[in-house]
């Protein structure tokens, strides 16, 4: 006869417990593992979409990087091609105005033009896509990105372009004028009425950029380097935010 006292009884059952636990746990490791996972990318996901719908300011901006495809605007004196800086510029100013909350859409991501192919005139298919996504975005404000060209190699400087009447548009035009004034030394202090169909064409304040002169070797060249893209790119930025104030 075996006579066990009060301690042994709950020392046997305490580990009679703790070994089913092992083993439970044991066995559906890959489940519990797979539960926690769950719920750790459920809590990580509504954390970002919570940030996400936090940061935007209800503003939305489109970016119309100028040219694309067959259409490649015009090209520097050591080989620059238009629609390819533009798209570099654009890209760049995108990811600022994005970090500051602003929804962006823009015309074109890549180097395709916009047009259809089986359209006989290219250039005028290509903008009526253009404007077809302006329209869509009932954006706050457009921003069309180019750069210039002329026949003396001494034109040089960056030139902001309204349209007539666009008081709004002579606003932030004259602000991202100023701004690359001071960042980037242009020679205008006002933006200009500019004839360009994209300015024209759109019921939204809008505004054309060019960027600097590809026909100017020395421009050409700082155009093309990182610094000075991004002292263009903070210059264009600080000018919507004084606009948007």
């Amino acid at each position: 006869l075996c006579v066990c006292s009060n301690n042994d009884i709950y020392y046997q059952i305490e580990y009679i417990m703790k070994l089913k636990i092992k083993r439970f746990f044991s066995a559906n490791r890959c489940v519990i593992i797979l539960v926690a996972l769950m719920f750790l990318l459920s809590f990580a996901f509504s954390h970002i979409v919570a940030v996400s719908e936090a940061s935007y300011n209800g503003i939305t901006i489109v970016l119309d990087a100028g040219h694309g495809g067959r259409d490649g605007g015009s090209v520097g004196v050591n080989g620059t091609i238009e629609k390819e800086i533009n798209l570099k510029y654009t890209l760049a100013l995108k990811e600022k105005l994005v970090e500051a909350g602003y929804r962006v859409e823009l015309t074109r991501k890549t180097d395709d033009g916009l047009y259809l192919e089986s359209a006989k005139n290219k250039k005028m298919s290509d903008m009526n896509a253009r404007m077809n996504i302006i329209k869509r975005a009932n954006p706050n404000l457009v921003i069309s990105i180019h750069m210039n060209s002329f026949s003396s190699p001494s034109a040089h400087g960056a030139s902001t372009y309204y349209r007539k009447g666009d008081e709004s548009g002579k606003i932030v035009s004259d602000l991202i004028q100023q701004s690359l004034n001071t960042y980037v030394g242009a020679p205008s202090n006002t933006g200009k009425v500019g004839d360009y169909y994209i300015l024209n064409e759109s019921y939204y304040t809008a505004v054309l950029i060019e960027c600097g002169f590809l026909s100017n070797p020395e421009e050409e060249r700082l155009l093309n380097t990182d610094e000075y893209r991004m002292q263009f790119i903070n210059a264009v930025y600080n000018g919507i935010l004084l606009y948007f104030g």
